[in-house]
């Protein structure tokens, strides 16, 4: 595993992990809301690095990548972090797998910078709206949690950021796995949240435009991001290939590694 500092839009660093052959076509992972690189653990040690160059991010203000106040509500300067680290690690013709919040990110960068960098767009559990246009699509224990998640008070946060874990699977997770999530998810503080949250988004206008390859996967049981999410995202692509897991929540990359991982490197193999 080799690290990277990476200077994104403003200037901000940011910690990029890449591992796999260097050689191969490249996979840049993208987390979601209060996540980090670690996320992707179980394709980063996979057999996928047999063949690929697998890069995961830290997104500004979370991780190990800095957090400054005031910085996440301008799209160009999302859009300016992937491209930095594609140029920067020469990652061209890779693929844009996006989780949750990395749906738009991924969206940020196609808007600024389009589709010639790359070569497939996967979209998991992913957004493609923030704001008032969104909340149909949120899960209802979620949507109440929003409050307790932005929290600057400790124990609501924490307790707040348990149950939004909670939910992010459909089984029960392992001690083990639910404290290794929270454990990064408390690394991003109220602010960042705060400006995550307060984005209103809408890429209709961009969807239909796509013309590279979009495999979206998404959860059958998914109680933060419904699945009607994910058809209405489809909808508005027409080429897009889709992946419905049953008996899945909002993490498919964790709860049926196995599958997400063959589906991942059938759909990157087949572009």
């Amino acid at each position: 595993m080799k690290s990277h500092t990476v200077i994104g839009g403003g200037g901000l660093k940011l910690r990029v992990d890449e591992t796999g052959n260097p050689n191969g076509q490249a996979l840049l992972f993208i987390h979601g809301f209060a996540q980090s690189r670690l996320s992707w653990n179980k394709q980063l040690h996979s057999d996928l690095a047999k063949d690929f160059r697998l890069v995961a991010l830290d997104l500004r203000g979370h991780g190990l990548s800095d957090k400054p106040k005031d910085v996440y509500g301008d799209s160009r300067l999302w859009a300016d972090d992937i491209n930095a680290i594609i140029t920067t690690l020469g990652l061209h013709n890779s693929v844009l797998s996006g989780w949750s919040y990395g749906g738009l990110v991924i969206c940020d960068y196609l808007r600024f910078y389009g589709e010639a960098q790359i070569s497939g767009v996967h979209l998991v559990g992913a957004s493609s709206l923030m704001g008032e246009k969104l909340l149909p699509f949120i899960g209802k224990e979620f949507a109440l949690l929003s409050q307790g998640i932005m929290s600057t008070n400790v124990e609501e946060s924490v307790a707040a950021t348990a149950r939004f874990l909670r939910l992010c699977v459909y089984e029960e997770p392992t001690p083990e796995d639910h404290y290794f999530f929270l454990g990064f998810n408390m690394l991003v503080p109220p602010y960042v949240r705060q400006g995550l949250f307060a984005r209103n988004l809408d890429n209709d206008d961009l969807l239909p435009t796509l013309k590279k390859p979009v495999l979206i996967t998404h959860g059958e049981r998914d109680d933060i991001a419904v699945l009607d999410l994910a058809k209405y995202n489809a909808a508005k692509i027409a080429h897009a290939q889709t992946s419905y897991y049953p008996k899945v929540g909002h993490a498919p990359f964790w709860e049926d590694a196995e599958r997400f991982n063959r589906e991942l490197r059938e759909f990157a193999a087949g572009i």
